[in-house]
């Protein structure tokens, strides 16, 4: 298992080997057997069988070529509509409008789809996580006629790679761990070994080779407001308004 979470990679090119729903399902039911606060389980999964559908969303999504191999296509959603229902059968309105709500949401999603992920790995086929979705949240939501309380999380493809990346090298284990208290002086030479090491298996990988570091990766990316129009979105189905 150790072995197996350490090969991840992104796959998104994928053989043409379909997954039976009595596979999928399977999967998906050892993914919902992560945490979940308080059982909440506020999350569901919808699989994209429509040709158009799937089309629309890997345009949506900035992701439509791997869309084209993947034997599965799944949106991942945070959703408190099913608490909601839960509720109203016992004549009581949901308060799911706060921080804490929508970040009960969010990690259930997270740990469920991981879950699943981990799975899926476990019997040979590969994934790619697509945060891409949010770049159309509403128009995407409108695809697939999600209500208030659900949002779209993340999309992933799934298959029987046909390609499989070398692993990106991660940070040391020294750096994501603190002991007693958070330690920030670590990181000046922490950051410049792991670039380093970084660098060599960007310019060493089968494809795509490149000349960069962590940090200057790191430099470009987070400098630059992103997704600006996610605040409103996620107001507009319902949380994050207190």
């Amino acid at each position: 298992m150790l072995e197996l979470l350490k090969a991840h990679s992104s796959v998104r090119k994928y053989k043409d080997e379909p997954i039976s729903d009595e596979v999928f399902h399977r999967l998906l039911h050892a993914g919902q057997h992560a945490a979940s606060s308080h059982f909440v389980q506020a999350y569901s999964v919808i699989q994209v069988k429509d040709s158009q559908k799937k089309e629309a969303l890997g345009r949506l999504s900035n992701n439509e070529k791997q869309f084209k191999t993947a034997a599965l296509s799944l949106l991942f959603c945070a959703d408190l509509k099913r608490g909601q229902k839960a509720v109203e059968l016992h004549e009581k309105d949901i308060v799911g409008d706060t921080v804490e709500d929508f970040v009960v949401s969010i990690v259930d999603t997270a740990i469920f789809a991981q879950n699943f992920v981990i799975a899926a790995e476990s019997e040979g086929y590969g994934i790619c996580y697509i945060g891409g979705v949010r770049n159309n949240p509403a128009a995407i939501s409108d695809l697939f006629n999600l209500p208030d309380y659900v949002f779209p999380l993340f999309a992933m493809t799934v298959g029987v790679p046909d390609e499989k990346n070398e692993v990106k090298p991660r940070l040391p284990v020294e750096s994501v761990l603190h002991v007693d208290a958070y330690h920030e002086d670590k990181y000046e030479d922490q950051l410049k070994e792991y670039d380093a090491i970084f660098n060599e298996y960007y310019r060493k990988r089968t494809n795509n080779k490149k000349d960069l570091t962590w940090t200057e990766t790191m430099a470009d990316f987070l400098p630059k407001e992103r997704r600006a129009h996610l605040a409103e979105f996620v107001k507009s189905k319902g949380y994050l308004k207190k």
